[in-house]
């Protein structure tokens, strides 16, 4: 959709620069610093919104290959990083899974104690007064 837009925003702008350049068809003088000319102002208008588009287009394809660049950069860091000392793919283990097996968390347990301590209340689904999960009391049975 995005690109749809972009595309019609060109259309659109492309148009009001044609009709601006036909409305514009007198002859005026350009002065380059080295030499005078008469061009009809079409031109004029048509070569320098061609020039500018031209530039910026070439700035933007520069920025995305430094992008692009960067990011190869980040992803072969990425994978260097979770390659273990012996070229092995260490696999994270989440809370849940570290439970599951028995053993702590890569994180010293600090989420499951998170968990343990945030609690809810056994008849209604709410976080008991003090955290803690409430435990129905004698004169509840």
């Amino acid at each position: 959709m995005k690109g749809q837009g972009m595309l019609i925003s060109a259309f659109a702008f492309a148009l009001v620069i044609a009709v601006f350049a036909v409305i514009n068809v007198d002859p005026v003088q350009v002065n380059f610093l080295f030499a005078k000319t008469s061009t009809p102002l079409i031109l004029v208008i048509l070569v320098s919104t061609l020039l500018g588009g031209l530039t910026v287009g070439l700035f933007g394809m520069i920025r995305i290959y430094k992008l692009q660049k960067s990011l190869k950069a980040a992803d072969k860091k990425l994978s260097d990083l979770q390659a273990g000392p012996a070229g092995e793919t260490v696999h994270r283990t989440s809370p849940a899974e570290a439970a599951a097996a028995g053993r702590p968390s890569e994180d010293g347990g600090a989420e499951d104690r998170e968990a343990a301590s945030a609690g809810t209340d056994e008849t209604d689904g709410k976080p008991g007064e003090s955290g803690r999960p409430n435990r129905p009391s004698a004169q509840d049975e």
